[in-house]
């Protein structure tokens, strides 16, 4: 893992058996620092991303597959905060 000076972004590598052919050989998963994932979406969408698939659930877990202008794919993920916060809300409701 690669992080920035300020701890605000990380690089996770991880290698695959399958490569995508290009355009598509990296894939990034990205999720916001300090938002929601569903708001980075909208963010990503209005700069031109376009929708492959939506694979969120109604209990916020999940991701959205998008692909950039040129065609490479892409996902947002749920930030460490919703993450975080759904662990301590299955918590409480046990």
């Amino acid at each position: 893992m690669i992080l920035d000076p300020n701890g605000d972004q990380r690089l996770l590598l991880i290698e695959v058996d399958d490569l995508q052919p290009s355009p598509g050989r990296v894939h990034f998963d990205l999720a916001s620092s300090d938002g929601r994932r569903d708001d980075e979406v909208a963010r990503v969408v209005e700069r031109g991303a376009a929708m492959v698939a939506d694979r969120r659930h109604a209990d916020g877990s999940g991701w959205v597959t998008l692909a950039d202008p040129a065609g490479n794919h892409f996902c947002v993920v749920r930030s460490d905060r919703e993450r975080h916060q759904a662990t301590n809300a299955s918590h409480v409701s046990e």
